[in-house]
C-alpha cells in the first residue's frame, strides 16, 4: 500500500516511520533540534507551498528523509487506518 504526502509525493506505507503534527511537534526542543539536524544534513523534502501541517519521516534506502506536507497527520494517519490506496484509482495502463 501507499501512501499519498501532498502534490506528486507518494510513499509505500512499509517505509513510513514516524509522522509529526507540526502544531504540537515543534513545541518540544527535541523535535526542533532533530527537524533542524534532519534540514542541516539535507533530509528534508518541503512538498507544499502552503503551511506546513506534518512531517513525515521514511526509510530512503539506508537512510531516511522527512517530508514536510500540508497534509494534517490526522488526515494521513485516517488514510492509513482506512486502507486508502493511493494508487486505487490511476489506470497503470494508460
Amino acid at each position: 500500500m501507499f501512501l499519498h504526502l501532498g502534490r506528486d509525493v507518494v510513499v509505500p506505507e512499509k517505509d513510513i516511520i514516524t509522522v509529526f503534527d507540526m502544531d504540537t511537534a515543534t513545541w518540544s526542543r527535541h523535535t526542533r533540534n532533530y527537524l533542524a539536524a534532519a534540514e542541516k544534513a539535507g533530509k528534508v523534502l518541503v512538498i507544499t507551498e502552503e503551511l506546513p501541517k506534518s512531517a513525515v519521516v521514511c526509510r530512503d534506502g539506508k537512510d531516511y528523509v522527512v517530508y514536510i506536507s500540508q497534509i494534517s497527520s490526522k488526515t494521513l494517519l485516517k488514510r492509513l487506518e482506512e486502507g486508502v490506496d493511493a494508487l486505487s484509482d490511476v489506470d497503470l495502463m494508460e
